[in-house]
């Protein structure tokens, strides 16, 4: 009588494992590579101090407070109600202490002051429901 072995693995657990091991830094490889590719897109926020009231006729008065990014501020537009962009600072008019009002009455109304910077980036300053 011949005895034979029945061998049911198809892959042995040693080999199993280093497959498992590789297959996890493939992964974070690619996880990784997609993260900081993605990564380098990504804009820091600039810091201007603008602030928005309203003033005694019921128009908004913006004043420009300072702020380490002023220096590369070029102009400054508001919008109210979602309405077209109307310039608020022009070009050369972004020093701290200017203040502007608005064309038309703020109350009731949500008033978004957006800057327009040097490097070709843009950013809500200010965002405010009177």
């Amino acid at each position: 009588m011949a005895f034979t072995k029945n061998n049911d693995e198809a892959v042995s657990p040693v080999i199993g494992v280093i497959l498992m091991v590789a297959i996890t830094v493939i992964l974070a490889a690619v996880i990784a590579a997609f993260v900081f590719g993605m990564a380098g897109n990504i804009q820091s926020a600039k810091t201007v101090a603008i602030t928005m009231t309203q003033n005694s006729t019921g128009y908004g008065t913006a004043t420009i407070n300072g702020g380490a990014d002023l220096p590369t501020l070029s102009y400054v537009t508001y919008s109210i109600n979602g309405a077209k962009e109307v310039d608020m600072f022009p070009i050369g008019n972004t020093t701290v202490g200017r203040y502007n009002s608005t064309q038309t009455t703020v109350k009731g109304s949500r008033v978004v002051l957006i800057g327009y910077f040097t490097d070709g980036s843009t950013q809500m300053l200010v965002d405010k429901q009177f």
